[in-house]
């Protein structure tokens, strides 16, 4: 490998970068923008969902229970109705997201040992169906409990005012559950990684509908000499992208940054370099902008759904997971929030981190071997 016609290989790079101007602010404003849309959009956790009541019962007890779902937080009681009915058409008409429905006589099956409560959820939407089933048992649980305790002190047990077993639980690392301390590092993975690869795959497509990537290869520069010239330019651009979004997280998302800045400077570093290639061997079945962005899209998807950054890795089918793996964000999201949001250290990731290693020069080996022949 020659330096200086590594040098010019670069310093052309930088220089056609620095004139595409639109190009240039798209990829430094467009992660900040996506940053902003997923941390805001993306809690998945619902409260005060809209809730119609059919209190049939009309007692204290019904009035106690319906207390108790408002008093949580979770469920607001908008409106009353007269019946099941009722309840279902409030959730038709798109009025309520949840429904309950108290028999009548609640207060005596409360006495004579059990009473049935419906809840009725609007299954159309999961994220509501997740948090108004989870919620709704719950505080039934709870409330339960506190009548059977209230009834056993009335009738002089005393020793059941305390429950048998007594837990209490330590969340680490995000005590609050702020759905945004699990999201940042998985963005900033995921954002990283489009950047990476959009930067590349459209600098060489755009190059070959220019005509520009002939005169590129009948040039005495070696492929690999090609391949780190496309990519050492967009290292520098998506660094800064790297500072803006941490900056972003932890000044204005408030999300701790609990490791070693150093070595989540260079793994991202590598992660980068990953994408970078990624970008150059999706280059090779690229054959206009059109194409490549269509590619972007899907790949934007994949990375969304099969890595982990949403949805839970180990719940998936084990093709789907084999899938994933092929998507380096799979591996640096595991390492972001280890390092972010964790404070871990090498020894506790090295899989992740080998795993990068062996994908960057893979990756990088196969763009330069076809870097030559993808004009033929």
């Amino acid at each position: 490998m020659n330096a200086q016609r590594l040098f010019a290989i670069i310093k052309k790079e930088t220089i056609q970068m620095i004139r595409d101007w639109p190009t240039l602010l798209m990829i430094i404003l467009m992660p900040v923008l996506e940053l902003f849309l997923f941390a805001y959009v993306g809690d998945m956790t619902l409260d005060h969902l809209p809730t119609a009541v059919a209190d049939l019962s009309r007692d204290s007890s019904s009035r106690a229970f319906i207390n108790a779902l408002e008093v949580s937080g979770f469920f607001d009681v908008v409106q009353y109705v007269g019946s099941e009915n009722e309840v279902i058409r409030a959730i038709d008409d798109n009025q309520v997201n949840v429904g309950l429905v108290i028999p009548p006589d609640f207060a005596g099956q409360i006495e004579r040992g059990t009473a049935q409560a419906l809840v009725i959820i609007d299954g159309s939407d999961s994220f509501v169906v997740q948090s108004g089933y989870s919620a709704a048992t719950a505080i039934a649980q709870v409330h339960g409990m506190q009548l059977m305790l209230q009834t056993a002190q009335r009738m002089g047990m005393g020793s059941l005012g305390q429950l048998p077993i007594d837990t209490s639980t330590r969340i680490l690392y995000n005590p609050n559950i702020d759905e945004i301390v699990f999201l940042i590092p998985g963005l900033a993975a995921m954002l990283l990684q489009l950047i990476g690869v959009n930067a590349t795959v459209m600098a060489v497509v755009r190059e070959r509908e220019l005509g520009t990537m002939e005169q590129m290869l009948v040039t005495p520069a070696r492929p690999v000499e090609l391949i780190l010239g496309k990519i050492v330019p967009p290292v520098g651009l998506i660094a800064v992208d790297l500072v803006i979004i941490i900056l972003l997280g932890v000044f204005w998302f408030k999300v701790p940054f609990q490791g070693s800045i150093w070595l989540f400077s260079w793994l991202s570093l590598l992660f980068i370099v990953s994408g970078l290639g990624m970008g150059l061997a999706l280059s090779t079945v690229s054959k206009n902008q059109k194409q490549a962005q269509q590619i972007a899209a899907v790949l934007m998807m994949l990375t969304m759904l099969l890595t982990g950054l949403i949805y839970p890795r180990s719940t998936m089918p084990p093709v789907v997971r084999a899938v994933g793996n092929l998507i380096p964000a799979t591996y640096f999201i595991r390492i972001a929030r280890g390092i972010i949001t964790k404070g871990v250290g090498l020894a506790y990731m090295w899989e992740d981190v080998v795993a990068l290693l062996v994908y960057g020069a893979i990756i990088v080996t196969v763009s330069a071997a076809t870097f030559k022949t993808r004009l033929d």
